[in-house]
């Protein structure tokens, strides 16, 4: 602890609270503090350096503020990771052997079946400008449509810059390091990147095909939970759809509880089941996020959010420090994609594409003896023998495949590969041939079974 507080008084320019954050900043910066240090507890570093313990109290604020420690109360104040999340789950998840003619590892959605912009930019006459930096950042006409067709009567609606954004704000405002939350399992990949980066505590409840199970999340509930995680619709990477049952159960379980939820429906306007959000029972503590990145473009990078007006002005204030608002030009790019015929019969006939697709595979999969759960979406999550051996059998062939190991957050029941079928517009048959060969077989060289 003295050569802790040696190191503090060495880069301590002045007696203020400023100057004794910067001298820890500087320490952290220089590698001197490593994450997870312990410093010691205000009185003492207020009599070792002869400052007020008001002073040093203000300077741990400024601290926890700028995200460079964490302080939790008699457990004392910790130095944070404070550097750049590396993305290292969801860069494995990625990861191919090596350039490949066919790459169904992305989940990104079939260009071809994005809607076309033809006469809605044309009816566009300008950018338009805000009269403030700090007016309301849903333009009233798409904040309309979206009080029309969420799945329940939220408090607040907010527009940001697409699901991962809307995830990134919301757990930035609402989440503190130390804190438990729930996420299912599996999960997908740049969720448990963002969490980890946050130093929260992660707890894993598997997935079944009506979603997250009950008792998993009752056993977890057992202590503290700050927050719960849920994709409603076309779970990534299972492909499971919530049932109606289902989010009751959850919703009843969670009711005597301060856990808020936060739900990532990245599919709407492409699932062809109805939306669904546990905000129907518990609207003073539900999250709820829609994307409109794979029914509409990933361009457009804009997603809707709906929540209590108090957890939503939390994150608003905290956006109005960075990008401060969604741009109305796409904002209004995307009210004419809604409101057009043309685009709506487009999203309408993508959505029927997508489920033929999956189903296609899904049934020449079952045909070979390889079960693939899930009902929708873009992805199927298939079961393999050896995951390793599997990828780099399939890329032997020209076929890149997500990694499943990324997604875990349960001890592994079993390997898996993700596979982006809504990219595959035929070729089904010779598809689920080289899937199943790559699932059957035990070890890279050995024959499939």
């Amino acid at each position: 602890m003295r050569q802790l507080l040696s190191m503090l008084e060495e880069r301590l320019e002045e007696p203020t609270s400023r100057a004794l954050a910067t001298a820890v900043s500087r320490a952290v910066a220089e590698g001197a503090l490593a994450p997870g240090t312990k410093l010691p507890p205000i009185r003492t570093v207020a009599t070792e350096l002869a400052l007020s313990p008001t002073t040093v109290s203000a300077a741990w604020g400024l601290l926890a503020r700028s995200g460079i420690v964490a302080t939790d109360g008699r457990r004392g104040t910790t130095v944070l990771d404070s550097r750049s999340p590396d993305g290292r789950r969801y860069r494995q998840a990625l990861e191919k052997p090596a350039a490949l003619a066919r790459d169904l590892s992305t989940g990104v959605p079939d260009e071809s079946l994005l809607p076309t912009l033809t006469g809605v930019i044309s009816s566009l006459d300008r950018a338009g400008s805000p009269s403030s930096y700090l007016e309301d950042p849903v333009l009233p006409e798409l904040a309309a449509l979206l009080r029309a067709d969420w799945p329940y009567a939220p408090e607040r609606h907010s527009v940001v810059d697409g699901a991962m954004d809307a995830l990134d704000l919301v757990t930035r405002a609402l989440l503190r390091f130390g804190d438990r939350v729930v996420v299912e399992h599996p999960c997908f990949p740049p969720l448990l990147d963002l969490l980890e980066a946050l130093s929260v505590e992660v707890v894993g409840v598997p997935v079944d095909e009506e979603g997250l199970d009950p008792e998993g999340l009752a056993d977890a509930l057992r202590a503290p939970v700050v927050a719960v995680f849920l994709q409603p619709r076309a779970q990534n990477p299972t492909g499971v759809t919530m049932s109606p049952e289902r989010a009751r159960a959850l919703a009843d379980l969670l009711a005597d509880t301060r856990t808020l939820v936060i739900e990532d429906d990245s599919v709407h306007g492409l699932s062809p089941s109805p939306a669904l959000s546990l905000g129907t029972w518990l609207p003073d503590r539900t999250i709820h996020i829609r994307s409109y990145s794979k029914s509409h473009g990933p361009d457009l990078r804009l997603a809707a959010l709906s929540g209590p007006d108090d957890l939503l002005r939390a994150v608003d204030a905290r956006r109005h420090l960075g990008q401060g608002w969604s741009s109305r030009l796409l904002q209004r790019i995307l009210v004419a994609l809604l409101t057009d015929e043309r685009a709506v019969a487009q999203v309408t006939d993508a959505r029927t594409e997508y489920l033929r697709r999956r189903q296609a595979v899904v049934d020449e999969l079952a045909a070979r003896e390889v079960v693939v759960g899930g009902a929708e979406g873009m992805n199927i999550w298939v079961p393999v023998l050896d995951e390793a051996a599997a990828i780099v059998r399939l890329a032997s062939q020209g076929i890149g495949v997500s990694a499943g190991a990324p997604y875990a957050v349960l001890p592994t029941t079993g390997d898996h590969i993700r596979v982006t079928v809504g990219l595959v517009a035929e070729g089904h048959a010779e598809l689920a041939d080289e899937i199943a060969r790559a699932a059957h077989t035990t070890a890279w060289g050995a024959r499939a079974r």
